[in-house]
């Protein structure tokens, strides 16, 4: 059951300062985004005498916390790659820079291992100028790293260098530690904001409807989809199998079975499967062995995630990130589909593709770049007016601030009980 209180923002204090920023509608504290959006599920908390549980909005605020002339801000990106890092950059040195005239403005390489002294990394000056073209660019002219470090020495970095506005740019393990940061500035008392900006192409971080890159990520799947499909038809028994990325949801594949009905095999991490049915979840192979005998095709995708049940025996490791290390999917189920094939005395040509690193380190595409610009602004704004361990999101349409422990509380998943499941599974034949 939520709460008001769940969706609270810390603040470093009471805005003073008249904001720089001119012809702009500035927001209110007040201005919210309900985080439901049924009248019946608003209904129920109205009876109980209850507020609705919402959003804060994001925007400019007509009074800041931080005065700009005495500004330093530090940007990091950290985790897995993803489409559009280098278009956040660039908005949030233009935004803090143009808007708000903050001109020193640190590049922190490398993730949070640059904020640990004995790794020798010394931050980058981030001007208009260095970041000019970096748009062009995939990945992050900043670096990125996983692992932990000692959020007391990073605090103790983030004084001696004066930084008093941090954006941590990653995904669900980057927003915990930047979590852990803003509550050790809490108890130190320092007038030091921590925003988050959610990278994640697998789109899967709570209560915010959408993160950058994703839709460019299922844009570049997309693409090689058609190509999956020709290498299938071109031959006989042709089976095209395609792995993407999909930690613990299945958004990429989902989306992208639907933004190219070529497919008909998605396999997500929602849906449990088997190979023989044994275990009484859907048998794959049998299914694709009719399929092959009256079609002589078939393209399957597959999200990283996927599938995983059937390692249930072997033991499982952690990444530097603290995240389960999966078993490789893809491998395993080309292995597995020819032995079957095989065995059956069926002719098969398989053709696998990876995409997972291909799709991850490409620029930001279309909407998803002005996504990207529109997310750093709200970021900028956050920072200024003095909010702290809060996360920049979307919701409905609107910018939103969330609180981060509120963000990392679960990973989202794909509800396999929705339209968008339901359509996947009328285009599909599994």
């Amino acid at each position: 059951m939520l709460h008001k209180s769940d969706f609270v923002i810390p603040s470093l204090g009471e805005c003073t300062i008249p904001s720089p920023i001119n012809d702009q509608t500035f927001i209110s504290d007040a201005e919210t985004v309900s985080y439901f959006s049924e009248i019946s599920e608003i209904k129920q908390y109205l009876d109980r005498n209850e507020d609705v549980p919402a959003f804060e909005h994001a925007g400019p605020r007509q009074m800041i916390y931080h005065n700009p002339a005495w500004c330093r801000a530090a940007i990091l990106t950290a985790g897995g790659l993803c489409p559009g890092l280098n278009e956040v950059i660039k908005f949030l040195t233009l935004s803090l820079y143009r808007d708000y005239g903050v001109h020193d403005i640190f590049g922190i390489r490398y993730g949070y291992r640059g904020l640990n002294p004995s790794r020798n990394l010394a931050p980058v000056r981030l001007t208009p100028e260095v970041v000019d073209d970096i748009h062009d660019k995939g990945g992050s002219i900043l670096g990125s790293s996983r692992g932990a470090e000692d959020v007391t020495l990073i605090v103790d970095s983030l004084k001696r260098l004066g930084v008093n506005l941090l954006f941590c740019i990653g995904g669900d393990g980057t927003s915990r530690c930047a979590h852990e940061i803003a509550q050790e500035i809490i108890v130190r008392q320092l007038p030091i904001s921590v925003v988050a900006i959610p990278k994640t192409i697998d789109n899967d971080i709570s209560f915010i409807d959408k993160t950058f890159g994703f839709s460019t990520a299922v844009r570049r799947a997309e693409q090689f989809v058609s190509g999956a499909h020709n290498e299938a038809k071109g031959a006989f028994n042709g089976l095209s199998l395609i792995k993407v990325m999909g930690r613990d949801s299945g958004f990429i594949a989902a989306y992208t079975a639907l933004a190219n009905p070529y497919i008909n095999y998605c396999l997500i991490p929602e849906e449990p499967f088997s190979l023989d049915g044994s275990d009484g979840t859907k048998a794959l192979l049998p299914h694709l062995l009719d399929r092959m005998n009256k079609k002589h095709h078939a393209v399957i995708i597959v999200a990283e995630g996927a599938g995983q049940n059937l390692f249930a025996s072997r033991e499982r490791k952690k990444d530097a990130s603290g995240n389960i290390l999966h078993e490789d999917i893809g491998i395993f189920l080309k292995t597995e589909i020819c032995k079957y094939f095989k065995a059956k005395n069926t002719e098969l040509n398989l053709k696998y593709f990876d995409l997972g690193y291909t799709i991850r380190s490409v620029r930001a595409e279309g909407e998803d770049a002005v996504f990207c610009a529109m997310l750093a602004q709200s970021a900028a704004h956050a920072a200024m007016a003095g909010k702290t361990d809060v996360m920049v999101g979307h919701w409905s349409g609107k910018f939103t601030h969330v609180p981060i422990a509120l963000a990392t509380r679960q990973r989202k998943k794909l509800d396999l009980h929705t339209p968008l499941w339901a359509c996947v599974q009328s285009l599909t034949d599994f």
